[in-house]
């Protein structure tokens, strides 16, 4: 039997340079943004990590406005803004427990990079 020479080659070989690379905690989707840059197609990552802006800004919007502060519970008004997957929150909410809330349940979303939040507490008239 005749054997085949092969020539061995390491990842570091083949790597493009610098590499690029993201933090071990590093969301996913941050990930797939950044791969999505770069020579990675679209076809080779999870699309859900890819969603439009407008997509996750109406699912953040249906979370925080109809499930995490129902009306009823008080004097609310969240405004939602995303850009690069980043959710911008500003508002005021009728507890202020609830800020820590909706900040972590809006990380869960699909597609989100991260959150920034500015809220205020509403004063009961």
């Amino acid at each position: 039997m005749k054997r085949l020479r092969t020539r061995h080659v390491s990842a570091g070989q083949v790597m493009t340079r610098p590499a690029v690379t993201v933090r071990k905690n590093a969301p996913i989707a941050g990930a797939a943004r950044l791969m999505a840059r770069s020579l990675v197609s679209r076809g080779d990552l999870l699309e859900v990590h890819l969603r439009p802006d407008a997509a996750i800004g109406a699912e953040l919007r249906e979370l925080i406005t109809y499930r995490l502060v129902p009306y009823g519970h008080g004097p609310a008004e969240v405004h939602v803004h995303v850009a690069n997957g980043t959710g911008h929150l500003r508002g005021t909410l009728p507890d202020p427990a609830l800020e820590d809330v909706v900040v972590r349940t809006a990380r869960t979303v699909p597609g989100v990079v991260d959150v920034k939040a500015e809220f205020s507490v509403a004063v009961p008239a």
